[in-house]
């Protein structure tokens, strides 16, 4: 099957290079990769030129957010599966994509995931958590816990059922996506394989305020589709953090 990767960068100068590379390294040998930039006005483009025999799509244009320009990658993609790398991400292998695609070999699977680590901005190779796909089950949605994004690849299919990402979310429409797919009835399957580093610093690491507005929106999210949750409850999720964290130093990548 033909997969599409897409990166949505805005600025990412410092980081977008190693993103590339990561892609083009990867011996799985059906790749379309596109790349959607809000209209960076650093060297990200100069640099998305200097690889431009391992992009197929490059698209420069202002957006309305992250999952807008998410949304612009998905209806670009002409591949049978659709997977998300952001500029802040890169796989940890040559084989990353291969791996994640060999979950699809189990008969009527429509999404795979695997697990992630995140690592320090500037020291790639040090391990601050991992963020373990074992946690993702239905009953424990509600309590704000989820796959790792960058880890999700899905059939076509899916977006065809499912629908695009919403915008009227800031920080969490991954979540509701995923939620929603869910409650329609997508199988998902696990690839038990670290495929991803995610560096720190990005929108999923920010600061208290973005942490109660993102725990906000998980609310809304499983509510407009069905599970009953609340602040209380998605709170819960710290200990598990927490556990992550103190466990990073048996982390092998």
């Amino acid at each position: 099957m033909k997969v599409s990767i897409i990166t949505v960068c805005y600025n990412s100068e410092k980081t977008i290079e190693d993103t590339i590379k990561s892609v083009a390294s990867q011996d799985y040998n059906d790749i379309e990769y596109i790349i959607i930039d809000g209209g960076s006005t650093d060297s990200t483009p100069d640099i998305v030129k200097k690889y431009s025999n391992h992009v197929d799509v490059y698209l420069s244009e202002k957006d309305d957010g992250l999952y807008d320009a998410m949304n612009k990658g998905i209806r670009l993609a002409s591949g049978d599966v659709i997977g998300i790398l952001n500029s802040d991400d890169f796989f940890v292998s040559r084989s990353s994509v291969s791996d994640l695609m060999s979950g699809f070999c189990q008969l009527d699977v429509d999404a795979v995931y695997s697990d992630l680590v995140y690592v320090q901005a500037e020291n790639t190779d040090k391990v601050t958590r991992l963020y373990s796909s074992k946690i993702f089950k239905r009953s424990l949605i509600r309590f704000g816990l989820m796959l790792p994004h960058p880890t999700f690849y899905a059939k076509r299919s899916v977006y065809d059922k499912c629908g695009l990402y919403k915008l009227n979310y800031r920080v969490a429409a991954d979540f509701e996506f995923i939620t929603r797919c869910v409650t329609k009835g997508i199988k998902f399957n696990r690839v038990p394989k670290i495929t991803v580093k995610m560096r720190e610093g990005g929108i999923s690491s920010s600061g208290l305020m973005w942490r109660i507005h993102q725990n906000s929106e998980i609310v809304r999210a499983c509510r407009e589709n069905g599970i009953y949750t609340n602040l209380i409850m998605v709170a819960l999720k710290l200990p598990y953090k927490v556990f992550t964290l103190l466990t990073r130093k048996l982390v092998r990548v």
